[in-house]
């Protein structure tokens, strides 16, 4: 089944790409985070068997086990079109370089990355340029394409990300192909249930925004958001890219009519919509606006899934 693939992981998160490759078929032997509330409910749903709770420029290299593939959806804050996009002039950009750092030592057979598709473009495509030849230096022979998650994990998010694979053996870069299209079947009503009343804390009805929300949410089959001054609906009936911010309120967060309603998704839901299974949940302790920071700072997990099934099929 794959389980002699051993996978290490940067910038964890609450473990999607961990899951992602697990299911795959991979062994997971090493995983870091940073933040407090993520590893929480990463070891919520993974054990404390392999986590590092800590700064990664931290842990030395020798403390780190080997492994067949290092996975990282490293800090994408600096190159996102909603942030600065001060890209490595920022702190958070820079931690690519300590992808590098681990790979320089520990010479994985295989690479995977996770960003968000502005990083293609950034700086007029000189960060990436940076990125690619800092990993062709170490050895690897990369390719990369940026994928939606609506159209390559069944979900119904929009959400496009920029997927890195690199392998130290070109010969394996060959065998290697990214996931086809998948025809979206799902809909928001398969994650978000609106035949089911949620905690009246999620609906809008005493909102200053009520009136206008109502006047335009009329339909039950699609999402909306609201954007600082007015109501956007989302034309593809799916929804809106979920954002780290959702909990802090504000334009991010996504809105559906329910039967009930109008309300903004439920941290649970958020989850769904990022493609995580119904038994991986949030501990009690973990407030609100953390979860919901956590479900939007992490991976859709079909789609990722889906290319691990590739690396590690090639690898075995």
């Amino acid at each position: 089944m794959g389980s002699d693939i051993k996978v290490g992981s940067m910038f964890a998160g609450i473990g999607g790409i961990c899951l992602a490759f697990k299911r795959a078929g991979g062994k997971l032997v090493w995983a870091n985070e940073i933040d407090k509330d993520a590893c929480i409910t990463y070891r919520h749903n993974f054990g404390d068997t392999y986590l590092v709770e800590g700064d990664v420029q931290a842990i030395p290299v020798d403390k780190v086990p080997d492994m067949d593939i290092l996975t990282a959806g490293f800090p994408c804050q600096a190159f996102s079109v909603a942030g600065y996009q001060r890209g490595f002039n920022d702190d958070r950009g820079n931690m690519f370089f300590e992808i590098t750092r681990i790979l320089e030592q520990k010479k994985p057979r295989a690479i995977f990355l996770e960003n968000v598709k502005n990083l293609l473009g950034h700086d007029s495509g000189n960060t990436f340029m940076v990125i690619k030849e800092q990993l062709e230096l170490l050895g690897y022979h990369i390719t990369f394409k940026v994928l939606n998650t609506m159209a390559y994990g069944n979900i119904p998010q929009t959400r496009e990300r920029i997927y890195i694979v690199g392998f130290l053996c070109e010969a394996d870069l060959e065998k290697f192909e990214f996931p086809a299209p998948l025809p979206l079947t799902k809909t928001i009503h398969d994650v978000a249930d609106s035949k089911v009343k949620q905690a009246e804390a999620f609906y809008y009805h005493k909102t200053k925004y009520y009136d206008e929300l109502k006047r335009t949410m009329t339909n039950k089959n699609t999402m909306y958001q609201w954007r600082r001054i007015y109501v956007r609906e989302n034309k593809s009936n799916v929804c809106p890219t979920l954002t780290a911010n959702m909990g802090t309120g504000g334009h991010n967060v996504p809105l559906i009519l329910d039967d009930f309603g109008i309300r903004k998704l439920t941290p649970v839901e958020c989850l769904g919509f990022q493609g995580f299974p119904a038994d991986f949940t949030f501990p009690e302790t973990i407030s609100r606006t953390s979860c919901y920071k956590q479900a939007g700072n992490s991976v859709s997990v079909p789609v990722i899934e889906r290319i691990a099934n590739n690396i590690i099929e090639i690898l075995k």
